[in-house]
């Protein structure tokens, strides 16, 4: 068993324990389930505490069981998100062969190499591609599942936002409804998708657009969705983020709005993304989302717990557009923005002219063009993985077929244009007694 295996099974059990409030009695049985390769009993220790959200610092004679309290506790998972196992890496037999002495494929501007991979360089995206280049699998990023988990125990309500790529994540035969279900019966208040707020950042994306494109000469740089475009914008290109959109992501604006709603609650997003996981805890956007899980894992909790979603009963609630559903694929969001801007501007004069770039090398080249002056476009979609957050570093299959998911479910949409989703209609009738100041921070960063 690969060591990335043997870390999400070790969650799996983690997660086992929890739901049987039997976690602090028995967790320190749990390394003993399984063979130890390079780093030993300490390598299979650290992978359960950074399955429970904490520093991988054990040593071999660590107590699991002393370690419990401090992760149910956790007010915020500590940075760094994304860790190195060093006992494994102390233990690393390849020596000068190894992946992690490559520089960083993201961080093309440094030819440095290193004994061990640098993750608070500076110049880190948080996109976690780092994370399968390690053969023996000691990079890895933290859990929120167990920090999360007391608010489930307690009755607090904790509402899950699942990312527009959600669909057909956990399995074909799994619509929306059972989602909702199965994520109900672990404890969750109720499911809300994404893909509704990403409707409404597209109104906000399109106003915006056609209030600032003015003249052949002005462009908006959009893709807000993405916390590795938006890292690569802000720590390379600081003159080209001044033309960022100043809309927030739709999983920021879904946390804002839903605490708006209910302000006791907790919120969780459920996605395809390590980089979410950091921009939830960025300075200016903390407090919106509490919590994120990726879809590996959530598809670790489910089987953990043996919840057969394909035999839950259908909870459905139609929520957005095929606009906001398909901000999952690349071109998505230009694709919602342009048909909804034909709509509130239809005698424009500056046409609507978009490009896209996925993957963190040709969204570099894509801003190179734009810092050259050679770009024809005025409406710059950028994705740090390829194919969209389709092809995310945590999903559950390959991003065509994520992308062949997310488009037949856009399809079965009772709305194709945002501007058009009774839903988001009555989210701002509901919210239209606050004070516009108040309502704009809801959505912008």
């Amino acid at each position: 068993m690969k060591n990335s295996q043997r870390r999400m099974k070790v969650f799996g059990e983690i997660v086992k324990l929890t739901f049987n409030h039997q976690l602090k009695k028995r967790i320190d049985q749990i390394p003993l389930m399984f063979e130890t390769g390079p780093g030993g009993i300490a390598a299979v220790k650290n992978e359960a505490l950074v399955a429970m959200g904490l520093n991988p610092t054990a040593n071999a004679d660590t107590e699991l069981s002393g370690e419990v309290d401090a992760a149910l506790n956790l007010e915020d998972i500590k940075l760094p998100l994304v860790t190195v196992n060093k006992s494994i890496c102390d233990d690393c037999s390849l020596h000068d062969g190894r992946e992690c002495q490559n520089p960083c494929v993201y961080d093309p501007d440094t030819g440095t190499r290193c004994n061990r991979p640098i993750i608070e360089n500076g110049k880190c995206l948080s996109c976690g591609r780092c994370i399968p280049r390690c053969p023996l699998g000691a990079i890895s990023d933290k859990i929120e599942f167990l920090p999360m988990s007391r608010f489930l125990d307690q009755g607090i309500p904790v509402y899950a936002a699942v990312a527009p790529a959600v669909a057909g994540q956990f399995g074909r035969n799994v619509t929306m409804g059972k989602l909702r279900s199965a994520l109900k019966a672990i404890g969750f208040a109720d499911m809300l998708e994404v893909a509704l707020f990403a409707d409404m950042v597209t109104l906000k994306e399109a106003d915006e657009f056609n209030r600032l494109v003015k003249t052949e000469e002005d462009f908006l740089i959009t893709s807000c969705c993405c916390p590795i475009w938006v890292n690569l914008l802000t720590k390379h290109y600081g003159k080209l983020y001044e033309r960022l959109t100043k809309t927030v992501s739709p999983m920021i604006a879904s946390g804002r709005i839903i605490k708006s709603i209910f302000p006791d609650c907790k919120t969780v997003f459920i996605g395809p993304c390590v980089a979410k996981k950091a921009e939830a805890k960025h300075p200016e956007l903390k407090g919106a989302v509490d919590y994120v899980l990726t879809f590996s894992e959530l598809s670790e909790v489910f089987k953990a717990l043996e919840i057969d979603l394909e035999l839950l009963p259908e909870d459905n609630k139609e929520q957005s557009s095929y606009g906001g559903r398909t901000y999952a694929r690349t071109g998505g969001v230009s694709q919602a923005v342009k048909i909804t801007l034909e709509r509130i501007a239809p005698d424009r004069t500056i046409e609507f002219k978009a490009i896209q770039a996925d993957g963190v090398a040709e969204c570099k080249k894509l801003l190179d063009r734009i810092k050259s002056g050679k770009l024809e476009a005025n409406f710059i979609e950028g994705m740090g993985c390829q194919g969209g957050c389709v092809g995310g570093p945590r999903t559950n299959m390959d991003a065509a077929e994520g992308r062949q998911c997310v488009e037949e479910y856009g399809h079965r949409a009772s709305f194709t244009n945002p501007i058009d989703n009774i839903n988001v209609r009555q989210l701002l009738k509901y919210l239209e007694n606050m004070e516009t100041e108040q309502f704009e921070r809801l959505l912008l960063r």
